[in-house]
């Protein structure tokens, strides 16, 4: 029995074995909710038809409602019908009227107390027993509760004694009242909801009958009182038109204002005729004042007729052209005769002439611009003075205007406004005895055919929409809060390990240990995990294979297992060792039906020898070695050389060593065992253990980098998940395990 510990796998492919295995996948597909959906299919449909039920006791038990409809024309209303009646022209934008507003208030009227209250009194509503309480009408099914609930003590709320007061009344009658404006018309269609097809035909009519009624005395009345009021408003407009016209004419009087009234009156006229020759004068003056400058400006020796008038002047310029020719006549005379000829003196003669009448000429034409300029100058003041003269007049007329002006802007006023309220009473003298109305039924409300609640194809098919949603977002909710492993694709999705095979859950009353007379599948399922222990090559060579089953917490089975598989593999003809390493809750003995006796603690701390453990359980090739007795110190004995010895697969002894390991999470007896043996095989139980703690167990078991053989699916429940697990196990009960990667 002595010799050392199997060598444990290279580091490299410990570490790359257990960062694989810590590796998670995430996705998540579309089968895994309907799978999710078909696992509680039961509690869907159970949810389902509670939902449908409910939905269709409760419309069965309530209470037909009839809604009749009538149907009247709001038109805006007209001038004459306004509070401030007559006043329209007088007062800018008193008749102005937004529409909206004006039939949101009429809605708030045919829904409002006041014709409520009306209404009630006019149908006698404290008579009506679906108002008063004394007899509403109920489903044969609510009568049915009625007596169900007398018969336990639980029958109706007892009754108020004594009449509904008539708030009570027109609150009720109030909620059932609906009001709906036709689309881009001015119609609206009023509604009302009663138990009774009479009644609901009745109260509406009644209603809409009172709102016109009620809209044509309403329209009277302030009619009416805009007629009184408009009658001492003309009284009192009469007596300021007078009042005003008396001043007019008084102050026309003191002021001899008569020239007042014509615009273009004698002293206007003046005053414009002044102004134009003031400005005028002044213009004239100027442009003269501007040559007598000249002229004034003109030095010793300078030409007179430089300058522009005098030069323009055609009789000046008629002497300065003679004087010309003469010079040049001259000029011809004198390279013909001398100075003394009759013709030289005859032609300087005339010379002397037109010189003497040019200058006599330019001399004029000097006193005439001065002349010219004083003039203008003397001209421009009297008519400024006139004008000064003039403007004292003008304002004094203007004084007098404005006063005057005002007092005809008053009369004038006060004659409009009362020759307006006089044609606005007249107006509503015609209007009050016309006795119109802009409210108009148009179409009665009839006797409902049928009743509009409840619906119950729709309340069905609300019902199955709440009941469908109901029952899958409760699936869903438990599926997202059950965690546990419960598939093969949970082990390779959720824990990317692999996946060894899974064992069917026995029904009570059979034999947990495989058998002749076990079911087909149980014994399909251990002789497919025994075929993927084989094809693993766990053990290599020509020794035994030693494999540890464990699990992450108790009741997972584990030791049915490890029972089973060694049944399994004995059956093949190899022989088997089954040893119980759980020294704490040795379970193997009670499972292969053996009495406790001499068993691996005792053989650990020397007590017996290996033959001394070993026992025959009388099967072919299988052989168990018991826990013995429950030692203090299960985690010393285990990590002993003697438990190293006994696992050597160099041994020999037996082809198979099956180690029933206790859970990880519960001690660590099968962290100290792991590096021991050849492999691992890991018991998950199906639908119980959550995968947090399959996690959690591989995460601590891996620390001592074992070899993961895969892990083993159990209990599973093929009569409830058949449509999981039927091409697990199909009609010819074909193998389709996947078998653990080779590591």
């Amino acid at each position: 029995m002595e010799g050392h510990l199997p060598s444990s796998p290279p580091a490299s492919s410990r570490r790359a074995n257990l960062a694989a295995f810590r590796q998670t996948a995430t996705d998540t597909h579309l089968l895994d909710y309907l799978l999710v959906a078909y696992r509680h299919r039961y509690l869907a449909l159970t949810v389902f038809l509670s939902v449908i039920v409910l939905a269709l006791i409760s419309t069965l038990s309530t209470t037909p409602m009839y809604r009749a409809q009538a149907r009247i024309m709001i038109e805006l209303e007209d001038d004459g019908s306004g509070p401030a009646a007559g006043l329209s022209g007088v007062l800018p934008g008193e008749n102005f009227r937004d529409p909206m507003p004006y039939y949101q208030t009429q809605f708030r009227i045919l829904t409002g107390r006041e014709l409520g209250r009306r209404t009630v009194r006019a149908l006698e509503l404290g008579t009506v027993p679906e108002f008063n309480g004394t007899g509403a009408t109920k489903t044969k099914l609510a009568q049915l509760f009625d007596g169900i609930k007398s018969t336990v003590g639980l029958g109706p709320a007892p009754r108020v004694e004594g009449p509904v007061p008539e708030a009570v009344l027109v609150g009720s009658f109030l909620s059932r009242i609906s009001v709906e404006p036709v689309k881009n018309t001015r119609l609206v269609d009023v509604s009302f909801i009663s138990a009774s097809p009479e009644f609901a035909a009745r109260s509406v009519n009644q209603l809409v009958t009172d709102y016109v009624a009620q809209n044509s005395d309403v329209r009277q009345y302030r009619v009416s009182s805009g007629l009184v009021w408009l009658e001492e408003e003309l009284e009192r407009q009469k007596a300021k038109v007078e009042a005003s016209e008396r001043a007019l004419a008084s102050y026309r009087e003191e002021q001899n204002a008569v020239s007042l009234e014509d615009r273009q009156n004698i002293v206007v006229a003046r005053l414009n005729q002044l102004n134009d020759a003031v400005t005028k004068a002044k213009t004239s003056l100027v442009q003269k004042e501007s040559l007598y400058n000249q002229v004034k400006a003109l030095t010793p020796g300078t030409a007179v007729d430089s300058i522009p008038a005098i030069l323009q002047n055609q009789y000046i310029q008629s002497l300065k052209t003679q004087l010309a020719d003469l010079e040049r006549d001259r000029a011809n005379l004198s390279e013909r005769y001398g100075d003394k000829h009759p013709e030289i003196i005859k032609v300087n003669a005339s010379i002397k002439d037109a010189s003497r009448q040019l200058d006599q000429e330019l001399a004029k034409a000097i006193d005439a611009i001065r002349n010219d300029y004083q003039a203008a100058a003397a001209e421009e003041k009297g008519l400024s003075a006139s004008l000064e003269e003039q403007k004292g007049a003008a304002m004094t007329l203007g004084r007098k205007n404005v006063s005057y002006t005002v007092l005809e802007r008053d009369a004038q006023s006060n004659r409009q406004v009362y020759e307006s309220l006089l044609a606005r009473e007249k107006e509503l003298r015609v209007h009050a005895s016309s006795r119109g109305n802009n409210v108009r039924l148009i179409e009665d409300a009839e006797i409902p055919g049928g009743p509009f609640s409840p619906n119950l194809r729709r309340s069905m098919l609300f019902a199955s929409i709440v009941g469908f949603a109901m029952a899958f977002g409760l699936v869903f909710v438990l599926g997202y809060l059950d965690d546990t492993i419960k598939t093969p694709e949970d082990i390779a999705s959720k824990l990317n390990a692999p996946f060894l095979g899974m064992v069917p859950k026995i029904k009570d009353g059979l034999s947990p240990l495989l058998t002749s007379q076990s079911p087909h599948e149980f014994g399909e399922a251990f002789r497919s995990l025994r075929t993927a222990l084989a094809f693993s090559n766990s053990g290599g060579g020509s020794g035994g294979r030693v494999i540890l089953v464990t699990s992450s917490q108790p009741l997972e089975g584990k030791t049915t297992t490890a029972c089973n598989l060694a049944i399994a593999l004995s059956l093949s003809g190899d022989r088997v060792l089954l040893i119980d390493a759980d020294l704490r809750r040795p379970n193997v003995a009670k499972t292969m039906g053996l009495e406790p006796g001499t068993g691996l603690s005792q053989l650990l701390t020397g007590q017996a020898t290996p033959r001394d453990a070993i026992r025959d359980t009388g099967m072919a090739s299988l052989w168990v070695m018991t826990a013995g007795h429950v030692p203090p110190n299960p985690s010393e004995l285990l990590a002993s050389e003697r438990m190293g010895s006994l696992l050597d697969p160099a041994n020999g002894w037996f082809d198979w060593v099956i180690v029933d390991a206790p859970p990880v999470l519960a001690v660590t007896d099968a962290v100290i065992l792991a590096p021991m043996v050849s492999g691992v095989a890991f018991v998950v139980r199906s639908e119980l253990t959550p995968q947090r703690h399959v996690k959690r167990a591989l995460d601590t078991l891996m620390t001592g980098q074992p070899r993961l053989l895969g892990l083993v699916l159990n209990g599973v429940d093929l009569e409830r998940n058949k449509y999981y697990y039927s091409r697990y196990y199909g009609y010819e009960h074909t193998h389709y395990y996947s078998a653990p990667a080779a590591s």
